[in-house]
């Protein structure tokens, strides 16, 4: 069972208008694994991540988001890895509780840690922005693949160049086939 939502990426840019300022090629009519497969060719990989983020279901973004993390910094120190591992639960259980604990990690976390940005990106998978008696107010669509973005960028800066192209593509290529399943 595929897991893309969208029949053309136009639809996708359509649900998320935000991406019209992060990607730098306008949508097209093509299928999202298509125009997926069209940016890594023409090496847009930066382009290429942004819309795999927002493209994936939240619960199935938020897992190639950690696994894409394990693929850039393989080596994350046990005192940094409460926000990858947080996230890596709720992506097991996704329930309330463990999204909770996860948006308590993200939320008192290192901005500049991409571990913090994986909690975030589950933390604002569901529940509420907020929550009065007067009025609750969803949580955007868009703050979890805002989050997935930013932590596979922020894992992958401190690579030399091609090593960085070299491992973004893999892990695009991993969001593919995710999506295709």
């Amino acid at each position: 069972m595929s897991h893309v939502r969208f029949a053309t990426t136009q639809a996708v840019f359509d649900a998320f208008p935000e991406m019209v300022d992060k990607i730098s090629v306008k949508p097209t009519d093509q299928s999202p694994i298509h125009f997926l497969r069209d940016l890594i060719a023409n090496d847009k990989i930066a382009d290429a991540v942004t819309f795999c983020a927002y493209l994936l279901p939240r619960r199935e973004a938020v897992w190639w988001a950690c696994g894409s993390v394990r693929t850039l910094l393989p080596d994350i120190p046990q005192a940094r890895a409460g926000g990858l591992l947080a996230a890596e639960a709720w992506v097991s259980q996704s329930d309330d509780d463990h999204r909770r604990a996860a948006l308590e990690l993200g939320t008192n976390g290192d901005t500049k840690d991409p571990a913090t940005w994986l909690a975030l990106a589950a933390g604002w998978a569901g529940g509420l922005l907020v929550s009065n008696p007067k009025s609750q107010v969803p949580m955007p669509q868009y703050m979890t693949p805002r989050a997935v973005r930013i932590a596979i960028v922020t894992s992958s800066t401190g690579l030399p160049k091609d090593e960085r192209i070299t491992r973004l593509k893999a892990c695009v290529q991993e969001g593919i086939n995710l999506a295709e399943q």
